[in-house]
């Protein structure tokens, strides 16, 4: 019965969000800010610009909230909106370049159980150069197919399966580094 009760307070959190209530869109902002910063803190590597980026993708969720229809995850569609908003700004800032078509080929990976915190993970994906990194953070994390991944990158799907591969490789080899380091044995 909680369930119900919780699910029907975010309905009406979200209706008089719909109606400009700020403090309905302050109690929005408050319970999403912290994961939807870690989403676009996933595309852009400086803090500061990823903050800026949700604040502004979070005006487009309360512009549009008249769209959406209470079907599927209120946060799912959240994130959604700081995905694309993410991919805007870097693409207005010239931040994403991409190989065209290498000849992409999956690579076995060899699974370890050396455990790395979400700090070192993300300052790993970090070293990514931008182009490798969306595609990776859209495949792996945000979970997109291929072909979503070109048509929201404007790019074909052999660049999107090209990048992906150049990024696990970087990141293979960077995690490989990480472990002679753990190990004391570079």
């Amino acid at each position: 019965m909680k369930v119900i009760d919780l699910h029907q307070e975010e309905k009406n959190r979200i209706q008089l969000a719909r109606e400009n209530n700020r403090q309905a869109q302050q109690l929005i902002y408050a319970k999403y800010a912290p994961k939807m910063l870690s989403v676009c803190r996933q595309y852009i590597k400086d803090l500061h610009h990823a903050e800026d980026v949700m604040i502004t993708a979070f005006m487009k969720v309360f512009t549009n909230l008249k769209n959406f229809e209470n079907k599927g995850s209120f946060e799912g569609w959240i994130r959604r909106i700081m995905v694309n908003e993410s991919i805007s700004y870097l693409r207005a800032s010239k931040k994403i370049s991409f190989l065209e078509d290498e000849v992409y080929k999956e690579e076995s990976h060899n699974a370890t159980e050396t455990q790395f915190s979400v700090e070192e993970i993300q300052l790993l994906i970090d070293t990514l150069p931008d182009g490798y990194r969306m595609v990776f953070v859209l495949y792996a994390i945000e979970g997109y197919k291929h072909h979503e991944i070109a048509d929201l990158l404007s790019i074909s799907e052999g660049t999107s399966k090209s990048q992906l591969s150049h990024a696990r490789r970087i990141l293979q080899s960077e995690i490989y580094k990480l472990k002679l380091d753990q190990n004391g044995t570079r």
